[in-house]
This record gives C-alpha cells, sequence and structure tokens, in this order.
C-alpha cells in the first residue's frame, strides 16, 4: 500500500527477487481515486529474463490514508495499443 500516489508502483518480488519490473510511470489523475499508468517488465522464471514490455492502467482509492488497489486493465500488444489511441482520437470530437 502506498500513502501518496507518487509512492505507488508496480514492482512486485517474490522471495527477494523482481518479478515485476516498472520501467515508467504516469499519473494520469490525483484524489480519492487515482488513475495510473505503468510501463514494465515481467521475468520469465524458465529464462530469468525480463520479457517484453507491456503497460498496465490501474485505477486506486484512497481508504484510511492508503491506497488500495481497485482495477486494472493490461494493453497486450502495440497493435491493441495504437488501436486504443485510433478510437480515442476519432471520438475526440465527441468527448468536448
Amino acid at each position: 500500500m502506498a500513502d501518496t500516489v507518487d509512492d505507488l508502483s508496480i514492482n512486485y518480488e517474490e522471495d527477494g527477487k523482481l518479478i515485476v519490473k516498472e520501467l515508467k510511470k504516469e499519473v494520469l489523475t490525483k484524489g480519492a481515486w487515482a488513475t495510473v499508468m505503468f510501463l514494465y517488465q515481467t521475468l520469465d522464471k524458465k529464462t530469468d529474463i525480463f520479457g517484453k514490455k507491456l503497460i498496465s492502467i490501474r485505477r486506486y482509492q484512497k481508504s484510511d490514508g492508503q491506497y488500495r488497489p481497485k482495477s486494472k486493465f493490461n494493453i497486450s500488444s502495440m497493435e491493441q495499443a495504437k488501436k486504443i489511441c485510433e478510437i480515442i482520437h476519432d471520438w475526440e470530437s465527441d468527448l468536448e
């Protein structure tokens, strides 16, 4: 858990070994509900090598002074990321 949005991280360890490595973080919204986008890699336990770079968008809710994870969406490929960007761009005039 984290006290501030800046303290949120996707890094994850098992038995002292980094399994999920955060590469970049962008805070999209702050407040009682925070939205954070992460660029990360996961460790392949068979080869002990970090895999391809992935994107995750996560929502956190602040409760009792701590941010708790509530939901996440993992973008599975660059193709999917590009399609999401295209659709948002196409819908831009509808959002105003």
